[in-house]
């Protein structure tokens, strides 16, 4: 582009806005619409004493039961200091517990104590009317059809 030629202002540019058709607007949509759920979500969670970091380590410990501390890491998009101090809050609040792997004295793998799943009930019975209330502005069949659009994006293929 030379100094005498105008700049192409025909680009979308990306904003904050509905309705923004940029190539950004999609990841823009998909941080405020997490922006807003996580608020809600952390509402729930605050009278259980334990935040949304803690949440997720334990929905991989129900899910997948005894994990070792990288790949719990890996699973909830954690740095290695971020998840020893999740698993240590865990420990301290006797919803967690770390055990040695057979075999391997040095790591450690996560379980999730009986105190930790009755938490993890007690949450989903704490954000259920949260989350009806996330989704109270769409129509019917709109909150299903919203989630199998974003299980679809987030996990392509399967």
């Amino acid at each position: 582009m030379t100094a005498d030629q105008p700049r192409d202002t025909t680009a979308s540019r990306a904003t904050d806005r509905p309705g923004d058709r940029s190539p950004f607007a999609l990841g823009l949509l998909l941080r405020q619409a997490h922006w807003r759920a996580a608020t809600v979500m952390t509402e729930a969670l605050r009278p259980l004493g334990i935040e949304l970091r803690h949440f997720a380590v334990l929905i991989v410990l129900v899910d997948r039961g005894p994990t070792v501390q990288r790949d719990l890491a890996a699973a909830t998009g954690s740095d290695k200091a971020g998840i020893m101090r999740v698993v240590d809050d865990l420990e301290r609040m006797g919803l967690a517990v770390r055990n040695t792997v057979p075999g391997d004295r040095r790591v450690r793998a996560v379980q999730i104590t009986p105190k930790g799943v009755e938490l993890f009930d007690a949450a989903h019975v704490a954000a259920q009317p949260l989350a009806e209330r996330l989704v109270a502005e769409l129509a019917p069949g709109e909150p299903e059809q919203l989630m199998d659009l974003l299980t679809r994006f987030a996990y392509p293929g399967r």
